[in-house]
Formats: C-alpha cells, sequence, structure tokens
C-alpha cells in the first residue's frame, strides 16, 4: 500500500466533501438520512468507527459504520474509482471492524443495493456472506 495514504477517523468537519463523493460513486444511495445534521448525529453516537481515507489532501475513501448495542452496521463504503485495486476499500473495513469489536460488537451487518454488480462483488471478495434469509423492511415515519 502506498504510504502517502492516509486513514482517518470520519468526523463532520470533511461533511462537504464526504457527501459529494457520496453523490459521485455510482451505487451509492443518497438520500435525507445523509444530510450534514443526520450524519453528525451519528458520528456522535458512534464516534470510532467511520473512517475516510485521504492521499496528497484528496478524499478518496469513506466508511460509515456504527452499532446499535448488538450488531454493527456498514453504510457507504466508497473508494474513488481512479483509486481502487490499492486495498483501500478491504483496509476501511478492518479498521471500522477492529473498532466495532473494541466496542464488544461481534457481528455487523451491511446494505447493497442487489443490481449494484461492483458493491456486491467487493463484499463477497473480501469475505462477506450474501444472506438469503433476511428481507429488510422500510418504513418512512
Amino acid at each position: 500500500m502506498n504510504n502517502t495514504l492516509q486513514f482517518e477517523r470520519m468526523t463532520i468537519k470533511s461533511y462537504g466533501e464526504i457527501y459529494d463523493m457520496w453523490n459521485s460513486i455510482q451505487g451509492i444511495g443518497v438520500s435525507d438520512a445523509d444530510s450534514k445534521e443526520a450524519i453528525e448525529r451519528y458520528l456522535e453516537r458512534n464516534p470510532s468507527s467511520s473512517f475516510v481515507c485521504y492521499e496528497e489532501n484528496k478524499l478518496i475513501g469513506t466508511i460509515l459504520c456504527g452499532h446499535d448495542g448488538r450488531r454493527g452496521y456498514i453504510h457507504h463504503t466508497c473508494v474513488l474509482p481512479e483509486y481502487r485495486g490499492r486495498n483501500i476499500g478491504k483496509t476501511l473495513v478492518e479498521k471500522a471492524l477492529e473498532e466495532l469489536k473494541k466496542e464488544g460488537i461481534n457481528k455487523c451487518h451491511l446494505f447493497v443495493f442487489y443490481d449494484n454488480e461492483l458493491g456486491n462483488g467487493f463484499w463477497n471478495n473480501v469475505g462477506w456472506e450474501k444472506r438469503s434469509d433476511l428481507l429488510i423492511y422500510s418504513k418512512r415515519i
């Protein structure tokens, strides 16, 4: 891995560039749950398990991760296309899971759109098990 990569905990101060990156990545679904206020609340509740990656002061990767006290959840794991293939995504995942483990969380779930071939391939390649026994239900409140 290149020594110029900097992995840091995600903070709200980088929200603008993080949000812009999420909007630019095919397969990442951005919604009102990703507003600055919502992400700030998420990071306050989960201050140690979300990370960003920079190279030469340019944001090139993110992982939004937290837990509910029982299970961990990963959202918005992405690396800019021109930086893929350098284990950046894998490192972001390892860092997030390491933090969850420190907090006593022993299982983590994540969400990938069914038709996101790149994302599904990534998670399969880094050893995650695709579940076929669960359905996700959502309701706007």
